[in-house]
Protein backbone atom coordinates (compact mmCIF):
# COMPACT_ATOMS: atom_id res chain seq x y z
CA UNK A 1 0.00 0.00 0.00
CA UNK A 2 1.37 3.42 -1.01
CA UNK A 3 0.92 6.08 1.66
CA UNK A 4 -1.31 9.10 1.07
CA UNK A 5 0.02 12.65 1.41
CA UNK A 6 -2.61 13.45 4.05
CA UNK A 7 -3.95 11.90 7.24
CA UNK A 8 -6.31 10.52 8.37
CA UNK A 9 -6.67 8.56 5.13
CA UNK A 10 -10.31 9.60 4.70
CA UNK A 11 -11.75 12.31 2.47
CA UNK A 12 -15.10 14.05 2.08
CA UNK A 13 -16.06 13.72 -1.60
CA UNK A 14 -16.89 16.66 -3.86
CA UNK A 15 -20.66 16.97 -4.32
CA UNK A 16 -22.24 19.62 -6.51
CA UNK A 17 -24.51 21.96 -4.61
CA UNK A 18 -23.58 20.30 -1.31
CA UNK A 19 -19.95 20.56 -0.23
CA UNK A 20 -19.81 24.30 0.31
CA UNK A 21 -17.67 25.92 3.02
CA UNK A 22 -20.19 25.43 5.83
CA UNK A 23 -20.55 21.69 5.36
CA UNK A 24 -16.82 21.18 4.75
CA UNK A 25 -16.05 23.02 7.99
CA UNK A 26 -18.54 20.89 9.93
CA UNK A 27 -16.94 17.64 8.77
CA UNK A 28 -13.37 18.88 9.16
CA UNK A 29 -13.97 20.02 12.74
CA UNK A 30 -15.66 16.72 13.62
CA UNK A 31 -12.45 14.75 13.15
CA UNK A 32 -11.48 11.65 11.22
CA UNK A 33 -11.15 13.53 7.91
CA UNK A 34 -7.82 14.37 6.29
CA UNK A 35 -9.14 16.02 3.13
CA UNK A 36 -12.32 17.91 2.23
CA UNK A 37 -13.28 18.63 -1.37
CA UNK A 38 -15.12 21.51 -2.96
CA UNK A 39 -17.90 21.37 -5.48
CA UNK A 40 -16.42 21.40 -8.97
CA UNK A 41 -15.29 24.68 -10.49
CA UNK A 42 -16.33 24.79 -14.16
CA UNK A 43 -13.49 25.99 -16.38
CA UNK A 44 -14.32 27.14 -19.91
CA UNK A 45 -12.64 29.35 -22.49
CA UNK A 46 -13.35 32.42 -20.38
CA UNK A 47 -10.87 33.46 -17.70
CA UNK A 48 -11.60 32.14 -14.22
CA UNK A 49 -13.15 35.06 -12.28
CA UNK A 50 -11.51 36.10 -9.02
CA UNK A 51 -14.84 35.69 -7.18
CA UNK A 52 -14.89 32.01 -8.15
CA UNK A 53 -11.49 31.57 -6.53
CA UNK A 54 -12.61 33.39 -3.40
CA UNK A 55 -15.68 31.20 -3.16
CA UNK A 56 -13.78 27.96 -3.79
CA UNK A 57 -10.63 28.37 -1.69
CA UNK A 58 -12.14 28.56 1.79
CA UNK A 59 -10.07 26.37 4.07
CA UNK A 60 -10.81 24.67 7.37
CA UNK A 61 -7.77 24.36 9.64
CA UNK A 62 -8.42 20.73 10.54
CA UNK A 63 -8.13 19.23 7.03
CA UNK A 64 -6.47 19.83 3.69
CA UNK A 65 -8.59 21.44 0.96
CA UNK A 66 -8.99 19.91 -2.49
CA UNK A 67 -10.48 22.16 -5.17
CA UNK A 68 -11.99 20.20 -8.04
CA UNK A 69 -11.98 21.62 -11.56
CA UNK A 70 -13.92 20.45 -14.60
CA UNK A 71 -13.07 21.29 -18.18
CA UNK A 72 -11.17 20.21 -21.27
CA UNK A 73 -9.60 23.42 -22.62
CA UNK A 74 -5.91 22.64 -22.15
CA UNK A 75 -4.54 26.17 -21.70
CA UNK A 76 -7.46 27.34 -19.56
CA UNK A 77 -7.27 24.27 -17.33
CA UNK A 78 -3.55 24.87 -16.78
CA UNK A 79 -4.23 28.54 -16.02
CA UNK A 80 -7.03 27.68 -13.58
CA UNK A 81 -4.87 25.07 -11.84
CA UNK A 82 -2.09 27.63 -11.36
CA UNK A 83 -4.51 30.22 -9.97
CA UNK A 84 -6.06 27.77 -7.53
CA UNK A 85 -2.68 26.55 -6.31
CA UNK A 86 -1.54 30.15 -5.82
CA UNK A 87 -4.80 30.95 -3.99
CA UNK A 88 -4.01 28.25 -1.42
CA UNK A 89 -5.63 25.03 -2.57
CA UNK A 90 -3.74 22.12 -0.99
CA UNK A 91 -4.83 19.83 -3.82
CA UNK A 92 -6.04 20.61 -7.34
CA UNK A 93 -8.28 17.79 -8.56
CA UNK A 94 -9.57 17.04 -12.06
CA UNK A 95 -13.14 15.80 -12.42
CA UNK A 96 -13.11 12.82 -14.78
CA UNK A 97 -16.18 11.24 -13.27
CA UNK A 98 -19.31 13.39 -13.39
CA UNK A 99 -21.82 11.28 -15.37
CA UNK A 100 -24.68 13.76 -15.81
CA UNK A 101 -25.91 14.26 -19.39
CA UNK A 102 -25.68 18.07 -19.24
CA UNK A 103 -21.99 17.67 -18.36
CA UNK A 104 -20.87 14.89 -20.67
CA UNK A 105 -22.56 16.53 -23.67
CA UNK A 106 -19.88 19.21 -23.38
CA UNK A 107 -17.08 16.65 -23.46
CA UNK A 108 -16.07 17.09 -19.82
CA UNK A 109 -16.40 15.04 -16.65
CA UNK A 110 -16.74 11.32 -17.45
CA UNK A 111 -16.74 12.12 -21.19
CA UNK A 112 -12.96 12.58 -20.96
CA UNK A 113 -12.66 8.83 -20.36
CA UNK A 114 -13.42 8.42 -24.07
CA UNK A 115 -10.53 10.65 -25.14
CA UNK A 116 -7.37 9.46 -23.35
CA UNK A 117 -5.08 11.62 -25.50
CA UNK A 118 -6.90 14.80 -24.51
CA UNK A 119 -7.03 13.65 -20.89
CA UNK A 120 -3.26 13.17 -20.88
CA UNK A 121 -2.64 16.61 -22.38
CA UNK A 122 -4.96 18.35 -19.91
CA UNK A 123 -3.42 16.67 -16.86
CA UNK A 124 0.13 17.21 -18.11
CA UNK A 125 -0.57 20.93 -18.63
CA UNK A 126 -2.06 21.19 -15.14
CA UNK A 127 0.92 19.32 -13.65
CA UNK A 128 3.30 21.88 -15.14
CA UNK A 129 1.46 24.66 -13.28
CA UNK A 130 0.79 23.01 -9.89
CA UNK A 131 3.79 22.88 -7.53
CA UNK A 132 1.76 21.05 -4.89
CA UNK A 133 -0.58 18.08 -5.01
CA UNK A 134 -2.48 17.16 -8.17
CA UNK A 135 -5.11 14.43 -8.34
CA UNK A 136 -7.90 13.08 -10.52
CA UNK A 137 -11.24 11.52 -9.65
CA UNK A 138 -12.30 8.97 -12.24
CA UNK A 139 -14.98 6.41 -12.96
CA UNK A 140 -14.18 2.89 -14.14
CA UNK A 141 -15.14 3.65 -17.73
CA UNK A 142 -17.97 4.74 -19.99
CA UNK A 143 -20.11 1.62 -20.55
CA UNK A 144 -17.71 -0.95 -19.06
CA UNK A 145 -14.41 -1.03 -17.19
CA UNK A 146 -12.27 -2.11 -20.15
CA UNK A 147 -9.14 0.01 -20.25
CA UNK A 148 -9.43 1.23 -16.66
CA UNK A 149 -5.85 0.25 -15.82
CA UNK A 150 -4.47 1.81 -19.02
CA UNK A 151 -6.24 5.09 -18.30
CA UNK A 152 -4.99 5.04 -14.72
CA UNK A 153 -1.41 4.50 -15.90
CA UNK A 154 -1.85 7.38 -18.34
CA UNK A 155 -2.82 9.63 -15.43
CA UNK A 156 0.23 8.46 -13.48
CA UNK A 157 2.43 9.29 -16.46
CA UNK A 158 0.78 12.71 -16.73
CA UNK A 159 1.80 13.44 -13.14
CA UNK A 160 -1.06 12.95 -10.68
CA UNK A 161 0.04 12.38 -7.09
CA UNK A 162 -2.92 10.18 -6.20
CA UNK A 163 -6.03 8.81 -7.87
CA UNK A 164 -9.60 8.61 -6.60
CA UNK A 165 -11.62 5.80 -8.15
CA UNK A 166 -15.43 5.89 -8.07
CA UNK A 167 -16.21 2.24 -8.70
CA UNK A 168 -19.04 2.79 -11.18
CA UNK A 169 -19.20 3.27 -14.91
CA UNK A 170 -20.61 6.44 -16.45
CA UNK A 171 -23.61 4.46 -17.71
CA UNK A 172 -24.44 3.46 -14.12
CA UNK A 173 -24.94 7.08 -13.03
CA UNK A 174 -25.53 6.50 -9.28
CA UNK A 175 -27.61 3.32 -9.60
CA UNK A 176 -26.71 -0.26 -8.79
CA UNK A 177 -23.83 -1.27 -6.55
CA UNK A 178 -20.23 -0.13 -6.92
CA UNK A 179 -17.68 -2.63 -8.25
CA UNK A 180 -14.78 -2.58 -5.79
CA UNK A 181 -12.81 -5.23 -7.72
CA UNK A 182 -11.33 -2.63 -10.08
CA UNK A 183 -10.20 -0.54 -7.11
CA UNK A 184 -8.22 -3.57 -5.96
CA UNK A 185 -6.73 -4.06 -9.43
CA UNK A 186 -5.59 -0.43 -9.64
CA UNK A 187 -4.33 -0.27 -6.06
CA UNK A 188 -2.12 -3.31 -6.65
CA UNK A 189 -0.80 -2.14 -10.02
CA UNK A 190 -0.13 1.59 -9.62
CA UNK A 191 2.91 3.26 -7.99
CA UNK A 192 0.77 6.06 -6.53
CA UNK A 193 -1.90 5.94 -3.78
CA UNK A 194 -5.39 4.88 -4.87
CA UNK A 195 -8.42 6.10 -2.94
CA UNK A 196 -11.58 3.99 -3.09
CA UNK A 197 -15.00 5.60 -3.52
CA UNK A 198 -18.50 4.25 -4.00
CA UNK A 199 -21.15 2.74 -1.68
CA UNK A 200 -19.10 3.07 1.50
CA UNK A 201 -22.28 3.19 3.54
CA UNK A 202 -20.83 1.82 6.79
CA UNK A 203 -17.52 2.52 8.50
CA UNK A 204 -16.73 -1.19 8.83
CA UNK A 205 -17.11 -1.59 5.06
CA UNK A 206 -14.82 1.36 4.38
CA UNK A 207 -12.22 -0.35 6.55
CA UNK A 208 -12.87 -3.64 4.75
CA UNK A 209 -12.31 -2.02 1.37
CA UNK A 210 -8.95 -0.63 2.47
CA UNK A 211 -7.89 -3.93 4.01
CA UNK A 212 -9.01 -6.20 1.18
CA UNK A 213 -8.17 -4.04 -1.83
CA UNK A 214 -4.97 -2.32 -0.74
CA UNK A 215 -6.51 1.12 -1.28
CA UNK A 216 -4.53 3.77 0.59
CA UNK A 217 -7.67 5.55 1.74
CA UNK A 218 -11.37 6.13 1.16
CA UNK A 219 -13.44 9.03 -0.13
CA UNK A 220 -17.00 9.20 1.15
CA UNK A 221 -19.81 11.31 -0.28
CA UNK A 222 -23.50 10.44 0.06
CA UNK A 223 -22.90 7.99 2.95
CA UNK A 224 -21.39 10.85 4.98
CA UNK A 225 -24.54 12.93 4.45
CA UNK A 226 -26.59 9.96 5.63
CA UNK A 227 -24.26 9.27 8.58
CA UNK A 228 -22.16 12.31 9.56
CA UNK A 229 -20.32 10.20 12.15
CA UNK A 230 -18.90 7.73 9.62
CA UNK A 231 -15.44 9.34 9.59
CA UNK A 232 -15.03 9.27 13.36
CA UNK A 233 -16.43 5.72 13.42
CA UNK A 234 -13.81 4.67 10.87
CA UNK A 235 -11.07 6.33 12.90
CA UNK A 236 -12.26 4.49 16.02
CA UNK A 237 -12.27 1.13 14.22
CA UNK A 238 -8.75 1.71 12.93
CA UNK A 239 -7.62 2.54 16.47
CA UNK A 240 -9.29 -0.55 17.93
CA UNK A 241 -11.84 1.53 19.83
CA UNK A 242 -15.62 1.28 20.15
CA UNK A 243 -17.28 3.56 17.56
CA UNK A 244 -20.08 5.93 18.48
CA UNK A 245 -23.62 4.75 17.74
CA UNK A 246 -25.65 7.93 17.21
CA UNK A 247 -29.12 8.40 18.61
CA UNK A 248 -32.03 10.45 17.30
CA UNK A 249 -30.95 13.28 19.57
CA UNK A 250 -27.52 13.27 17.90
CA UNK A 251 -29.17 13.43 14.48
CA UNK A 252 -31.34 16.37 15.50
CA UNK A 253 -28.37 18.24 16.97
CA UNK A 254 -26.47 17.73 13.69
CA UNK A 255 -29.48 19.14 11.81
CA UNK A 256 -29.51 22.17 14.12
CA UNK A 257 -25.81 22.76 13.49
CA UNK A 258 -26.34 22.55 9.73
CA UNK A 259 -29.20 25.03 9.95
CA UNK A 260 -26.99 27.45 11.88
CA UNK A 261 -24.29 27.12 9.24
CA UNK A 262 -26.72 27.71 6.39
CA UNK A 263 -28.19 30.77 8.12
CA UNK A 264 -24.73 32.21 8.76
CA UNK A 265 -23.87 31.81 5.09
CA UNK A 266 -27.06 33.61 3.96
CA UNK A 267 -27.93 36.06 6.76
CA UNK A 268 -31.28 37.74 6.43
CA UNK A 269 -32.59 35.30 3.82
CA UNK A 270 -35.54 33.74 5.55
CA UNK A 271 -36.12 31.02 2.96
CA UNK A 272 -32.73 30.92 1.23
CA UNK A 273 -31.43 27.88 3.09
CA UNK A 274 -34.59 25.76 3.19
CA UNK A 275 -33.61 23.79 0.08
CA UNK A 276 -30.17 22.76 1.40
CA UNK A 277 -31.68 21.93 4.80
CA UNK A 278 -34.30 19.67 3.22
CA UNK A 279 -31.65 18.00 1.09
CA UNK A 280 -29.55 17.17 4.15
CA UNK A 281 -32.60 16.00 6.10
CA UNK A 282 -33.53 13.70 3.23
CA UNK A 283 -30.16 11.98 3.49
CA UNK A 284 -30.34 11.72 7.27
CA UNK A 285 -33.77 10.07 7.08
CA UNK A 286 -32.34 7.29 4.90
CA UNK A 287 -30.96 5.87 8.14
CA UNK A 288 -34.43 5.61 9.75
CA UNK A 289 -36.16 2.29 9.18
CA UNK A 290 -39.48 2.67 7.31
CA UNK A 291 -39.23 6.45 7.18
CA UNK A 292 -41.25 7.04 4.00
CA UNK A 293 -44.21 8.74 5.65
CA UNK A 294 -41.97 10.73 7.98
CA UNK A 295 -39.84 11.91 5.07
CA UNK A 296 -42.87 13.09 3.10
CA UNK A 297 -44.31 14.91 6.10
CA UNK A 298 -41.12 16.75 7.03
CA UNK A 299 -40.02 17.65 3.53
CA UNK A 300 -43.40 19.17 2.68
CA UNK A 301 -43.07 21.80 5.42
CA UNK A 302 -42.56 25.34 4.06
CA UNK A 303 -39.79 26.85 6.19
CA UNK A 304 -36.77 25.92 8.29
CA UNK A 305 -38.36 26.70 11.67
CA UNK A 306 -41.32 24.40 11.10
CA UNK A 307 -39.01 21.68 9.76
CA UNK A 308 -36.82 21.88 12.86
CA UNK A 309 -39.79 21.80 15.24
CA UNK A 310 -41.23 18.74 13.54
CA UNK A 311 -37.83 17.05 13.30
CA UNK A 312 -37.24 17.57 17.01
CA UNK A 313 -40.61 15.99 17.83
CA UNK A 314 -39.90 12.99 15.63
CA UNK A 315 -36.16 12.46 16.05
CA UNK A 316 -34.97 13.74 19.42
CA UNK A 317 -36.37 10.82 21.41
CA UNK A 318 -35.62 8.14 18.81
CA UNK A 319 -33.34 5.41 20.24
CA UNK A 320 -30.11 4.46 18.46
CA UNK A 321 -31.55 0.98 17.83
CA UNK A 322 -34.03 2.45 15.34
CA UNK A 323 -31.28 4.11 13.33
CA UNK A 324 -29.03 2.39 10.81
CA UNK A 325 -26.07 4.50 11.91
CA UNK A 326 -23.82 2.06 13.76
CA UNK A 327 -20.42 1.35 12.26
CA UNK A 328 -21.35 -2.17 11.15
CA UNK A 329 -24.76 -1.48 9.59
CA UNK A 330 -26.75 -3.71 11.91
CA UNK A 331 -30.08 -2.84 10.29
CA UNK A 332 -28.62 -3.20 6.81
CA UNK A 333 -30.77 -0.62 5.08
CA UNK A 334 -28.15 0.02 2.39
CA UNK A 335 -26.69 -2.37 -0.19
CA UNK A 336 -22.95 -2.86 0.23
CA UNK A 337 -20.55 -4.27 -2.41
CA UNK A 338 -18.75 -7.54 -1.81
CA UNK A 339 -15.09 -8.08 -2.62
CA UNK A 340 -14.29 -11.75 -3.12
CA UNK A 341 -10.77 -12.97 -2.59
CA UNK A 342 -8.62 -12.56 -5.72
Amino acid sequence: MVKLPFAPASALAPMEGVTGPALRARFASGGGVGLVCTEFVRVSRAALPAKVLTRAVVKAPEALLSVQVMGNEIEKMAEAAALLAEAGADVVDLNVGCPMPRVVRKGVGAAMLKDPALLFRVVSAMRAQVPGLLSAKVRLGWDDDAGALERARLLVDAGVDFLVVHARRRSDLYAGVADWRVIRELARALPIPVIGNGDLWYAADALRLMRDSGAAGVMIGRPALRNPWIFTQLAALRAGEEPKRPSGEDVFEWLLALDAGFRARDPGKRFGHVGPLKEQLGFLLRAVDDAGALRRRLLQLPDADSILRAAEAELASMPASRLDLDAHGTLGLERVPQLAEA
